[in-house]
Order: structure tokens, then C-alpha cells, then sequence
């Protein structure tokens, strides 16, 4: 009667409280249970507890880089590619065992503001070193090891060929061909206008920029020649050189990067860069009743004609009145208005930038008064003539 009076106690309590059973006999058996159950359940849990420290343990190393401490020990030269991410660098530096882990290099890349401006080329780095200190390094222009093409300030078209095909085993007649289309290139259509709805002569001369490139080994002339391009046209943009040749000038970017090319050819140094540019100005645009033909009388332009042409170049003080004055010399400018049909060569940034801001003056004669290639600037012819006599004491002419 007791065990049915259990049951049916037990079937009509109450959904969610504890069901009960009377006597003696079932209150031991619950008691010995309930100390095994604890027991058991202590152990899982601590089994448990071990479990989860242990997997947080080997997340925790998961995720934490592993990474060298200091600044390395032996040297190591790294080559990284063009194009390269943070991991392919990273990789590339866990090959020569620079850094322990590409996790730890990416991390330091991600914490060092200037992190991803990291050029490709070759490196000379240290094997073991703490990724940091790895990312300092290849921020370090003195670590790169130039392996580059230096095409010098002032350089013409032809000879930057003669450079190329000599540092690179290519033919200078296939430069030539691939320069035929300076459009083609990357050089804008309105780089060829002047003044007055007039075209300038169609010429790569001017754009291929001055500078050190590290061509991939199987770019093509093409290639290269567009790099170059493109290396000009950022730093036109830097410049503002078009909206200030017009603005600041009131020349066409084509006129004013002419007037570059010939300071860059006639200053014997970086000073003199903007008051040659401001001779020339002058010169063309206001006059003097010493030179009123509006004529630059440069003799630099004869000898690009020549080098254009193939035939051998001259001092000035050796050119005849002939010569400077030759009508079939489309490059000539004395006893002709105006400028070159082309640039004369490929000016640098600094050219660049005096022949948009040149120094005020009113010089329209200079010489070279010094062996340093410094020049005596005056107004008048007069004072001109004092300033060769200076030059022949000197011993420069």
C-alpha cells in the first residue's frame, strides 16, 4: 500500500518540484548517491577545468607571433619583389631566417605608421631579428642595396637609350622605336601645345625623367620608357607644373618645360638653375634694345642638333657665325624669336621647379665666371663684358 501510495504521489506532483520518497530505507540510498554524484562531479569538473586551461593555452601560443628578440647577427642580404604585400615580405624574411615568423613581421608592419611604404629591391638585414627592428631596417634607405639604372639630370633622349641598352643588353634601335609614340607612352596629347594654337614638334624628349630605376629584368623598352613617363608625370603633378605654367607663367606646360631643358643645359650648377630661366624669360618676353629680336641666343641648341643628327658636337667658343646662325638648323637660336621646337633634354625636378619660379631679376646676360660652373648674371652688355673679362682671369674662357 506504501509503494502505491508512493507512486501515486509521485505521479501527481507538481511539474518542476522534487519528487520525494517515504521511509528509512530509500533516504540512505539517496544519501550514499548523492556523495558518489559529487564526487564525480568535482572530478569533471577539475578534468574540465584542466581541459579548458590547457586549450587556452594553445590558442593563446596560436595567436601570440612568434618573434626573435633584438637587432640580429649575421648579415644576410634579402631580395623582395615588386608588388610585394606585407605577407610576401614577411615570407621572403622567414626563408633567410631574418624573422621567426611572418605573423610577428605583418604585426610590426601594422604598428609602424610608415609600415607599408616598404620599396622592393635588395636589403642588407641581419638573420634573427625582432620583426620591429626588421621593419625599421627596410625603412632605411642606407640598408637597400641599389642594384638601379641612374639616368642623370640633363641627359637627351638619345643618350638615355645608350644608358639603357648598356645596363641592360637591349638594343638602343629598339628604344628609339618604342619612343616613336610619346603618346603611346603615357604623354598627354595637350604636352604638345603652345602658345597662340600653335604644336610643338612631337618629341619624347623632356618626359623621360631623370632618376634611379630598378626595371624588372624582362621589362621591355616599351616598358621601361613608359615607367619613365609615368615617373614624369607624378612629379608634374607634385609640381603643379601645368596649372602653374599657365597660371604663374601664362605658358603652356610645353614652353615652360622647354625653358627647363635649357637652364638644365646652360647652369653650370643647381644654383643658377632659375636665374638662367629668368634670362630666358626675359630674353623672349621683354626685351632689351641690346637684344630686341626677342632672340635666346643660346648655343645649346645647335649642339642638340648635332648629337640629333649624329654629328659631332662643339665648344661654343669653336661654333662660327655660320654655324649659330644656319637656317637649316631647326634648333638654332640665335638670329631666330623664340624657342627649341623640342625640349633639349630631359630636365630634373629642381630645372623643373625654377623654370615655374624663377628669382625676379633683370638679367639678360650670363657667363661662367669659375671653375665651379658659377655664373655672373648682368643687365646690360656693358656689364657682360666685365663679367667675361672676370671669366678669362679666372681662367674659364
Amino acid at each position: 500500500m506504501i509503494d502505491e501510495l508512493d507512486l501515486a504521489f509521485d505521479e501527481n506532483a507538481e511539474k518542476g518540484r522534487p519528487r520525494h520518497r517515504r521511509g528509512s530505507r530509500g533516504g540512505k540510498k539517496s544519501g550514499g548517491k548523492s556523495g558518489v554524484a559529487f564526487l564525480m562531479a568535482f572530478v569533471l569538473l577539475a578534468v574540465l577545468g584542466g581541459g579548458v586551461y590547457f586549450g587556452y593555452t594553445k590558442v593563446k601560443d596560436f595567436f601570440v607571433a612568434a618573434d626573435y628578440d633584438g637587432g640580429g647577427g649575421a648579415a644576410v642580404q634579402v631580395d623582395i619583389a615588386k608588388n610585394s604585400t606585407l605577407t610576401d615580405i614577411g615570407n621572403a624574411l622567414v626563408d633567410k631566417d631574418v624573422v621567426k615568423s611572418t605573423k610577428a613581421f605583418v604585426n610590426a608592419a601594422d604598428a609602424n605608421p610608415k609600415g607599408k611604404n616598404i620599396q622592393s629591391g635588395t636589403y642588407n638585414l641581419k638573420k634573427q631579428m625582432s620583426a620591429e627592428s626588421a621593419v625599421t631596417l627596410l625603412l632605411d634607405p642606407k640598408a637597400r642595396v641599389s642594384k638601379g639604372i641612374t639616368i642623370p639630370e640633363g641627359k637627351t633622349a638619345n643618350q638615355v637609350y645608350d644608358i639603357l641598352a648598356k645596363a641592360t643588353g637591349k638594343k638602343v634601335d629598339d628604344f628609339k622605336a618604342a619612343a616613336k609614340d610619346p603618346e603611346a607612352l603615357g604623354v598627354a596629347d595637350f604636352w604638345f601645345n603652345r602658345s597662340n594654337n600653335t604644336k610643338a614638334t612631337k618629341s619624347i624628349e623632356g618626359f623621360l625623367f631623370p632618376d634611379t630605376y630598378e626595371f624588372d629584368p624582362k621589362a621591355t623598352p616599351t616598358e621601361m620608357l613608359t615607367t619613365m613617363v609615368s615617373h614624369f608625370n607624378t612629379v608634374a603633378e607634385e609640381t603643379g607644373f601645368v596649372d602653374k605654367s599657365q597660371s604663374a607663367r601664362n605658358l603652356t606646360p610645353n614652353e615652360v618645360l622647354t625653358v627647363a631643358s635649357l637652364a638644365q643645359a646652360e647652369a653650370g650648377n643647381k644654383d643658377d638653375l632659375g636665374k638662367v630661366a629668368r634670362v630666358a624669360y626675359n630674353r623672349l618676353y621683354v626685351g632689351t634694345p641690346e637684344i630686341a629680336c626677342g632672340c635666346l641666343e643660346f648655343d645649346v641648341g645647335i649642339n642638340y642638333y648635332y648629337q640629333l643628327t649624329g654629328r659631332r658636337t662643339k665648344p661654343s667658343g669653336k661654333m662660327t657665325l655660320a654655324e649659330l646662325t644656319d637656317p637649316k638648323n631647326p634648333y638654332r637660336l640665335h638670329g631666330k624669336k623664340g624657342l627649341t621646337p623640342t625640349p633639349i633634354n630631359n630636365p630634373g625636378r629642381a630645372a623643373m621647379e625654377a623654370a615655374l619660379n624663377p628669382p625676379k631679376g633683370d638679367w639678360f646676360f650670363f657667363v661662367a665666371i669659375d671653375k665651379q660652373g658659377h655664373s655672373a648674371f648682368a643687365k646690360t652688355y656693358a656689364e657682360h663684358n666685365r663679367n667675361i673679362e672676370k671669366a678669362k682671369k679666372a681662367g674659364v674662357l
